[in-house]
């Protein structure tokens, strides 16, 4: 996935996590980020890469993701591979 496609795919994951009102505190308390901090780096790629790295900490959340915005289930992960830090291997 090139990162302009994985970028746009990552705001649609912020998007989502701003319309669930459930998760979106705890994405807010898990990063330390304000609701002004989301709006204020938003553009920024690092950024949106820890939104995906927030989504992908969760199967059912990404599957309820996947599904809203009809994307192939590891639509994510490839995304999260073509932003900043995502060629890392995670051992967790």
């Amino acid at each position: 996935m090139r990162q302009e496609a994985a970028e746009t795919l990552a705001l649609e994951a912020l998007g989502w996590l701003a319309q669930n009102d459930d998760l979106l505190p705890v994405f807010l308390g898990t990063t330390g980020a304000s609701v002004a901090d989301v709006r204020a780096q938003a553009g920024d790629p690092a950024f949106l890469a820890s939104v995906l790295d927030f989504l992908l900490m969760d199967d059912a959340w990404v599957v309820a993701f996947c599904d809203a915005g009809g994307h192939a289930y590891e639509a994510p992960m490839q995304a999260r591979m073509a932003l900043p830090g995502g060629g890392e291997v995670h051992w967790t």
